[in-house]
């Protein structure tokens, strides 16, 4: 074997092995292999005093395959790192160049944007080196991830049970508990409208005069009513052609808020997918990636790509039909490295490759393939009408719209409303008898919660975080009980808000908006070789630690909650405590007296436990994912992630357990339709 390919996902190595055929091994890390160690200063694995110089070590369970991997690089001439094309695949080119041992002169970088035939050959001939800076940058994000998440989660855990938090989760927490304090701030007031209604359409009040109206009370319309006569004026009729564009293409955050509001995905199952099909979908005579990388924020398109697609809409559509490629604005900390995200070819249509993807798979390249084409095709245009009619100084509008040309909306009509508002023909200074006149009450609504997609674009906007983290934060905060989902919105519960006051009261100038956008900017300063990484890193220690150690003095302890129980050993209150999996009632004078209370929730007993004398009992993991399991762990090592009842299979004599709806056994094959309960 001459040439060593090493990839992070076993799916897309085999789909770039049969590209490179038999003078190339390509094989996977499985992602990173290395993270920075759990010793040393507070557990974080750097050496602060010297240069935060970081300590890095295997991954757990990640030991045999980099035995594997140094075998296979001893067998090589010459190894391709060709890790994701972002900061975090160069990081994870450089951990594999170190921790394989593998020199300069035996090593090349390759970017696979795309995993199609074409592409991936021409990536192996054009490679390039691992870039440092961008390394550097990727290894001071995590090194400031760590430090700030271990001590500040530590204190957290230590003063009022929370569970854990971060530089940018804490930030996106704090949006959504500072917009649960508007809401309830909130004061409504009321409103009127008054509408005309005429036999073809409704015009509404909107001006006294030149100038506009606020009508604040019932007393305010029906003044206004009494004013008004019969007869109506037209006093203008404006007909104007208006362009309608099309959106640019997608980035990482416009995706997931695009497929959250049109599909109802989750930014987490949004990039999953996503990255299925760009890893490679098995076809009938190939397998190749459907789409460029999906990590990203630029909204650039090639010229390779755009060629062709122009071709294809003139072909299909016709030639006015064809537009023009957008230039999108440049904004700060966009990283340009790559592209938007496209089909890798715009012949691959969306029910040609149907039968090779699941349902979802095939929404979401539905979604990508006609968001690209759309970008690329002639804008929409319509007819818009503006009547303004007058009555006693009063001015009421009505407007009305008819599509004149389709434009983008041939392909992207399924994801954007556009109907038709037809009003009759009217001329100025038409008299129009009204068929009656109305007063409507109005409250005014508080600002709206935060949903998934409105979450990210916040962000986005904002500039915290970065496009491939949003998912992770927002799956982070969810899964330690800061949040809940109602109605697909998220309200803070109360150990989120008590986190988010709790890191205001000690750290307001450090978790906040302001700083953590900055702190976006200086790595990407670092990324472009403009700042010494550690530099960063000792400014940000030196303003951090000090704030640190006064809030673990000042910072007041929650007391556990008692229950009105006494400890039957030693005669102290019980309390209510949090272990790993779950509360649980214990004596209050721990560790002098380490009684702890069997079934402390009569409510969460399950069932007797099928093992041993124990009862099954509902708990919960560190992530806060509920399994059931014996109240005598760790004697008992009883565990099921689905619900077990008291019935006892009657093909095999096994436990029976809950799942999807059904009634199934926990060994065998047997499974019967849940009995629901009628009354």
């Amino acid at each position: 074997m001459k040439n060593l390919v090493i990839v992070e996902s076993p799916s897309k190595s085999k789909t770039i092995e049969k590209y490179l055929g038999k003078e190339y091994k390509v094989v996977s890390s499985k992602g990173h292999i290395r993270d920075l160690a759990t010793s040393g200063s507070y557990g974080l694995g750097v050496d602060i005093e010297n240069g935060f110089t970081p300590n890095y070590v295997p991954i757990k369970g990640k030991g045999s395959i980099i035995k594997e991997l140094k075998k296979d690089v001893k067998d090589s001439d010459m190894v391709f790192l060709a890790s994701d094309p972002d900061r975090e695949g160069e990081a994870i080119a450089w951990h594999l160049k170190d921790a394989l041992g593998i020199k300069d002169n035996q090593y090349k970088r390759v970017l696979f944007h795309e995993i199609t035939h074409d592409k991936v050959i021409d990536a192996i001939h054009h490679p390039t080196v691992i870039d440092d800076n961008l390394v550097k940058s990727q290894e001071t994000r995590r090194i400031l991830d760590r430090i700030i998440g271990f001590r500040l989660s530590k204190l957290l855990q230590n003063k009022i049970g929370a569970k854990s938090a971060g530089r940018v989760q804490s930030v996106a927490l704090k949006l959504i508990v500072d917009r649960e304090r508007e809401i309830q701030a909130f004061v409504a007031e009321e409103y009127y409208t008054i509408i005309a209604k005429f036999p073809e359409y409704d015009a509404e009040l909107f001006r006294y005069k030149e100038d506009d109206i606020e009508l604040k009370s019932c007393e305010d319309a029906n003044l206004v009513l009494s004013k008004l006569k019969d007869v109506y004026t037209v006093e203008s009729v404006e007909k104007k052609e208006k362009s309608k564009k099309s959106k640019f293409p997608f980035i990482t955050s416009t995706l997931q808020q695009e497929a959250s509001t049109k599909l109802g995905f989750s930014a987490k199952k949004t990039m999953s997918i996503a990255q299925k099909l760009y890893e490679g979908i098995d076809l009938e005579s190939e397998t190749v990636g459907l789409i460029t990388y999906m990590r990203t924020d630029s909204v650039r398109l090639s010229d390779d790509f755009i060629a062709p697609a122009m071709k294809y809409i003139e072909e299909n559509y016709g030639k006015n039909y064809i537009g023009y490629v957008k230039k999108g604005k440049k904004k700060e900390n966009v990283q340009d490295a790559h592209e938007a995200i496209r089909p890798t070819s715009i012949l691959r249509e969306p029910l040609k490759v149907k039968k090779y993807l699941s349902s979802d798979e095939f929404k979401l390249y539905s979604l990508i393939y006609k968001r690209t084409l759309a970008s690329l095709m002639a804008d929409a245009k319509v007819n818009q009408t503006v009547v303004i009619l007058d009555n006693c100084d009063y001015k009421f509008k009505t407007t009305g719209q008819v599509l004149l040309f389709d434009g983008y909306l041939k392909v992207y009509r399924d994801y954007e409303t556009n109907e038709d508002k037809i009003l009759p023909e009217i001329s100025e200074q038409d008299e129009c008898v009204a068929l009656d006149v109305v007063s409507e009450q109005h409250f005014t609504k508080p600002p709206a919660r935060y949903s998934e997609a409105k979450l990210i674009k916040e962000m986005e906007d904002l500039g915290i975080g970065r496009p491939s983290t949003y998912a992770k934060t927002i799956d982070t905060i969810r899964d330690r009980g800061y949040v809940v989902m109602e109605d697909k919105r998220f309200v803070p519960t109360e150990i989120g808000i008590e986190t988010t006051d709790k890191l205001q009261e000690f750290f307001s100038d450090l978790i906040n908006v302001e700083y953590t956008r900055d702190m976006e900017e200086e790595l990407d300063e670092i990324a472009l070789g403009k700042l010494v990484w550690n530099h960063v890193l000792a400014d940000f220690y030196q303003l951090f630690e000090p704030r640190v150690k006064v809030a673990f003095n000042d910072m007041e302890k929650k007391a556990p909650v008692e229950t009105g129980e006494k400890c039957p050993e030693c005669g102290s209150p019980l309390v209510i405590r949090k272990g790993r999996y779950g509360d649980f009632v214990a004596c209050s004078n721990y560790p002098n007296c380490k009684y702890i209370k069997k079934e402390s929730n009569d409510s969460l007993v399950i069932m007797d436990c099928p093992l041993c004398d124990g009862k099954i009992v509902e708990r919960k993991t560190r992530r806060g994912k509920i399994f059931y399991g014996c109240d005598h762990y760790p004697k008992c090592k009883f565990a099921s992630w689905d619900k077990p009842i008291k019935e006892k299979c009657p093909k095999c004599g096994k436990i029976l357990v809950e799942h999807n709806g059904k009634i199934q056994c926990s060994e065998c094959d047997y499974h019967k339709e849940k009995e629901v309960d009628k009354d």
